[in-house]
């Protein structure tokens, strides 16, 4: 990230899409949307779609890869070719790589793994359109997915950014912000357990702003899990209602 002489916040304190600094970006989440997946989700985020879904927990191939005493969890995160302005390489990058094992270790806490030994879960997360922030929004659309498919969990996990934009510290950074920006923190919350599975950051910041970033994003995430639990509660709303008919 490099710092750039473009105004990122106007002087009003408005962001380019007409958003306060500690305000997330219009969020959409829809449970259990994809009939031959055991679970899944599609969220919206601001310009960003992502879809979800997860197949098992079922006996694990090839069989030398199971583990004894737990499930494998997979996780593939991967951009559609026409996620991006430019077109992506259909082939896996070395970023969607690493993405995969952060979504995969920031789900890992959140599941009673030893509840299934000798298997494996595996989730898949489609990138179709992306504009900055993407890995917190797939945690998020994937942690329901897990739900969606009946997996035992001890919580959902929601994940938020917040980042440094301007000298100011912000809420959900979309693209332009990301890139022009002074740094981004993405952190991902079981709310109920008060649990932080993941926290990382790029770019530079002093302590206190370090501090202010980990706090906001930490009320985001809270936002996010109570739009996840309402995303549940319509899927199942739903069933109840085509069992009455």
């Amino acid at each position: 990230m490099s710092q750039k002489s473009e105004k990122l916040i106007d002087k009003k304190g408005l962001r380019l899409d007409g958003r306060k600094p500690d305000q997330l970006r219009p969020i959409k989440i829809e449970v259990a949307i994809l009939a031959n997946a055991d679970g899944s989700a599609y969220i919206q985020q601001g310009k960003n779609k992502i879809l979800a879904a997860v197949y098992g927990p079922k006996e694990a191939h090839p069989k030398h890869l199971s583990l004894p005493d737990r499930t494998r969890l997979r996780c593939r995160y991967h951009m559609a070719p026409f996620s991006v302005q430019e077109r992506k390489s259909p082939a896996p990058s070395r970023r969607e790589r690493e993405l995969s094992k952060v979504i995969r270790e920031s789900l890992e806490p959140s599941i009673f793994l030893e509840y299934y030994p000798r298997t494996s879960i595996d989730i898949f997360i489609e990138v179709l359109q992306a504009d900055g922030g993407t890995r917190c929004a797939s945690i998020t659309a994937a942690s329901l997915a897990l739900a969606d498919a009946g997996i035992p969990m001890r919580d959902l996990v929601a994940a938020c950014a917040a980042g440094k934009i301007d000298d100011t510290i912000v809420l959900d950074l979309m693209d332009t912000e990301d890139k022009k920006g002074g740094a981004d923190v993405p952190v991902a919350l079981m709310s109920n357990l008060n649990a932080i599975t993941l926290l990382q950051m790029d770019g530079t910041l002093s302590l206190k702003e370090f501090e202010k970033a980990v706090n906001l994003a930490l009320k985001g995430c809270m936002k996010i899990y109570a739009l996840q639990k309402e995303a549940l509660k319509a899927k199942y709303m739903n069933v109840k209602e085509a069992a009455k008919e």
